[in-house]
């Protein structure tokens, strides 16, 4: 069974977010990057199914030279190769061209049974990458995810999914198939320092756009234009209401009616 764990560095939530000078994307380059925290419990089921039903699991990244600790990290844990996608040409960070990424690299390594994903990144939030992904493969696909049962042997995955209003649903799908994974499915481990040495010794490989076949544009492009981004202004006001407190509250609530709207 071959399932890939797809990785997305974030920001680090304790970080200073500190908007560019063009206004359209955060000054990143001396940001502490961490793997997106849904990605982690991803990473976690794979390793489950990996340990129930055997074969392998591939972690998948794309990112900057330096984000190839968080791939490290994940082979300490127990992933048994990883993909690290770094460009210049990758730009833009957006769900689509993430998710072309990750499908063409996927699709160079020879696709695989099961495709596990965070159910949404803590930058965007969009919860739109696994489902294109999917899309993009061709494979069967669900999301928010909450517990994965497999038979690698008759080709079927059974999941049960988290729904509005507490109801929960229980889907089967035939592999290959992407799966969006929720917050709290598992609890992720800690990498052991068995894990830690063994990660050295462990596949590695670094592609860049031209090696997974995406042309200039394609890897430099996306479906979203960021226009700009700015923090909103904090506006109050404070009005004093005179007279009687009968004159007081006659007046606030024909405030509140007719200006806030509120009543």
């Amino acid at each position: 069974m071959k399932i890939i764990s797809c990785i997305r560095p974030v920001p680090d939530p304790a970080s200073r977010l500190v908007i560019n000078d063009s206004k359209t994307w955060i000054k990143d380059k001396d940001l502490t990057m961490v793997a997106n925290e849904a990605d982690n419990y991803a990473l976690e089921e794979a390793l489950r199914l990996k340990e129930k039903h055997s074969g392998e699991v591939v972690a998948v990244s794309l990112g900057r030279e330096s984000d190839a600790k968080l791939l490290r990290a994940a082979l300490a844990m127990g992933a048994d190769r990883a993909i690290h996608l770094v460009d210049s040409k990758f730009r833009s960070t957006d769900e689509f061209a993430v998710a072309q990424a990750l499908a063409k690299a996927i699709q160079l390594d020879g696709g695989a049974d099961v495709v596990l994903t965070g159910v949404q990144s803590d930058d965007l939030g969009s919860g739109a990458t696994g489902v294109m992904l999917a899309e993009l493969l061709d494979f069967a696909h669900a999301t928010v995810v909450i517990a994965v049962d497999a038979e690698p042997d008759k080709g079927i995955l059974t999941v049960k999914r988290e729904l509005e209003g507490g109801v929960a649903e229980t889907a089967e799908l035939t592999s290959p198939a992407v799966l969006t994974i929720q917050y709290g499915i598992n609890q992720p481990r800690y990498a052991s320092l068995k894990g830690i040495m063994a990660a050295k010794r462990k596949e590695f490989k670094v592609w860049n756009a031209a090696d997974i076949g995406l042309s200039d544009s394609e890897a430099a492009g996306g479906l979203a234009e960021i226009r700009e981004i700015y923090i909103p202004e904090k506006k109050s006001q404070v009005e004093i209401i005179s007279g009687t407190p009968e004159e007081a509250v006659t007046t606030l609530v024909e405030k509140l009616r007719k200006d806030a709207k509120v009543i």
